[in-house]
């Protein structure tokens, strides 16, 4: 099934469920009143929400509404935890993708008290911070006991929807200068606007990760369709797990790939640090530069047959106090 929250004033919206081509919906306030709550008793409230996601595709449903994504806040617009993880090759900022595997994979700490919707803008300080997209796949958790294996994790994966993990790499490098690791720089992260069950993908679903391209696109040119499963060393079962070893894992927590990315270059990217990665790699300099006011970026990923899975992440960039500009024709390049 397709679950999103809709936008009502609330901090944390009303949790509506979505027909599977994302063009109705219905208000979903019979069996719970948030996404949150949803997960909190996720075996007793999911039959109810499955039955009328079933009622919804059928035309049964009471009362459907036209599904508009940009009335949409973030699935959960705030969560209890939220981890990233560096799951694809090329995550380590202005590095080319490491053909090194890793025997355990590497999470840290993100914001999870401010999430943004599919259409909000990417607000930030000075375009001189490095302003970076990290388009992946977010996993939202139902309770994951401290010390789980990682089929113990696979079965306490209840929906997943894609991410856009905004970076700011001029500052994160002087924070790396510094010795901090965490990122605290980091502004929020933006989600699709419907979070999905894994049984929604189908045969795309298979070892814990989806088997499916990513399209990003940047100011109209496309940046990059890698397939989010081909070059993942680390399937969500495994993340999951990982996280476990120090600590619960509960009901509504988020655990992200961090942007994806495949070892092909001719996949492109989802994130300009990996572009300026491969540049420096060939020629010893970066060309591409990072986003600026008045840019545009979409985010989304198709079925075999073409139809939006989790409807697109669509965002501008602007200043705190300025409105977004139209962006150039594609991305920029530094001579």
């Amino acid at each position: 099934m397709k679950l999103a929250s809709w936008r009502d004033g609330s901090r944390d919206g009303q949790l509506i469920v979505v027909s599977r081509d994302l063009s109705t919906a219905h208000f979903a306030t019979d069996a719970a009143p948030t996404l949150q709550r949803a997960l909190d008793d996720w075996n007793f409230i999911a039959p109810q929400l499955q039955d009328l996601y079933d009622a919804l595709n059928a035309g049964r449903a009471r009362h459907p509404f036209p599904f508009d994504p940009a009335r949409c806040a973030a699935p959960l617009p705030r969560a209890y935890m939220r981890a990233e993880a560096a799951a694809c090759p090329g995550q380590a900022g202005d590095a080319a993708p490491s053909r090194t595997p890793r025997s355990a994979p590497v999470l840290r700490q993100a914001g999870s008290d401010d999430l943004l919707g599919p259409t909000d803008d990417i607000v930030c300080g000075a375009e001189a911070f490095g302003i970076d997209f990290e388009a992946g796949l977010a996993a939202i958790t139902g309770d994951v006991p401290l010390g789980s294996t990682a089929v113990e994790a696979a079965d306490a994966i209840r929906l997943l929807m894609l991410v856009n993990g905004v970076a700011l790499r001029e500052l994160e490098a002087d924070e790396r200068a510094a010795g901090q690791g965490f990122f605290l720089s980091r502004p929020a992260a933006a989600f699709s606007p419907v979070a999905i069950t894994p049984d929604e993908l189908g045969a795309a679903w298979r070892d814990g990760r989806v088997h499916l391209p990513l399209t990003v696109t940047w100011n109209g040119t496309p940046a990059g369709r890698p397939q989010a499963g081909v070059d993942m060393a680390f399937g969500f079962p495994t993340l999951i797990a990982q996280l476990c070893k120090t600590r619960n894992c509960r009901a509504g927590s988020i655990v992200g790939t961090g942007p994806v990315s495949n070892r092909d270059p001719e996949a492109g990217y989802a994130s300009i640090a990996e572009q300026r990665g491969r540049e420096i790699a060939a020629a010893g300099s970066a060309r591409t530069g990072f986003l600026q006011y008045g840019d545009h970026l979409r985010i989304e990923m198709l079925d075999a047959g073409g139809a939006s899975l989790f409807g697109a992440i669509d965002q501008a960039v602007r200043g705190p106090a300025s409105s977004p500009e139209p962006g150039p024709a594609g991305p920029r390049t530094t001579p």
